[in-house]
């Protein structure tokens, strides 16, 4: 059976499961990502980059996410300067949908020469230790594509995936991460992590979005609760932490990844002091494309009541997000 039999076969299984008129939102959009995988990712990128503007005008609770994100990260900038980062990242954000069809619809021949890989050798080097290597980064809009070429240059690559209130997005999400990975694992599911890396397998883990049970470290300015996990699993298995790093590097379709060498010392007793660690290279990694992070996520919220909640709308608390301005 061929690769188009078994697209078809899969398609024709999720048409079966998934007919009801509660999934037909997600088959449109499943629709569309098949049509923007057909042209070329240049055409794609320039079409949904319009979009995103378009998307900053209309988007009015997402914009205004965005926004207070930007200005409590970022306070040295101005208003003028943030409503502008803003835009940037509402192109990326948008982007990123023609990315993630191609990532998961395109044949290989169409990303050739798209990817520049740095630091090879630091990946290579830990994978010789047969413990597994945990690749630490976070939710960057370039996230689906970029981990396309590390299927080819890894001996066994595992990707996770989140549950999904809709059940077909998240079938749609499981089968389009298989086709960037040998193998895709709930982002829950710490036994398989721990199996996977103990197969001496590289596990691309983003812990970097909200986790109510976990722990209060500073995310740039601000407090967030964040997930220690990456400490605690480092420790159980052995496995190598490495910093990873990956971008888009213009407007063209191309891309960058970089794997940082292993932490030394690490992990240490103190799983949040890791964490801290741990997140001050994510921020690095912010700094040098602020437009790609995923800025429309609610990162400072579940903190415990005694702090102020920092999305309400109160001017005692906060600078004022103009959002009449902002359009």
């Amino acid at each position: 059976m061929g690769i188009a039999d078994v697209r078809a076969e899969s398609t024709g299984r999720l048409l079966r499961t998934y007919w009801m008129p509660r999934y037909w939102s997600a088959w449109c959009l499943w629709l569309w990502l098949r049509a923007s995988a057909l042209v070329s990712i240049d055409t794609a990128l320039w079409v949904h980059r319009r979009i995103g503007r378009g998307l900053y005008r209309v988007a009015r609770k997402q914009r205004r996410v965005v926004l207070r994100n930007l200005e409590l990260c970022f306070p040295e900038l101005s208003s003028v300067a943030v409503r502008a980062l803003a835009k940037r990242h509402f192109e990326a954000l948008a982007a990123s949908f023609a990315e993630c069809a191609i990532a998961w619809f395109a044949p290989d021949e169409r990303l050739d020469g798209r990817f520049e890989i740095v630091g090879l050798e630091h990946l290579e080097a830990a994978l010789e230790r047969r413990k597994g290597v945990i690749l630490y980064t976070g939710h960057f809009t370039t996230l689906e594509i970029c981990g396309r070429p590390l299927k080819h240059i890894t001996p066994q690559f595992a990707c996770l995936f989140s549950r999904r209130s809709n059940a077909l997005l998240e079938e749609i999400q499981r089968q389009g991460r298989m086709r960037i990975a040998h193998e895709s694992i709930r982002s829950d599911d710490v036994r398989a992590m721990l199996r996977s890396l103990k197969r001496n397998a590289v596990v691309w883990y983003a812990p970097d979005q909200v986790y109510r049970r976990g722990q209060l470290v500073p995310f740039f300015h601000e407090l967030a609760m964040t997930n220690v996990a990456t400490s605690r699993l480092a420790r159980l298995s052995g496995a190598a932490v490495i910093p990873f790093r990956y971008r888009r590097l213009d407007g063209q379709g191309r891309y960058e990844l970089q794997f940082h060498a292993p932490l030394e010392d690490f992990p240490t007793d103190d799983a949040i002091r890791d964490t801290r660690r741990l997140v001050e290279c994510l921020e690095e990694f912010i700094r040098a494309c602020p437009e790609q992070y995923q800025w429309a996520h609610r990162r400072f919220r579940a903190r415990p009541p005694e702090l102020p909640d920092l999305y309400r709308t109160d001017p005692a608390r906060r600078r004022p997000v103009s959002t009449a301005s902002a359009v």
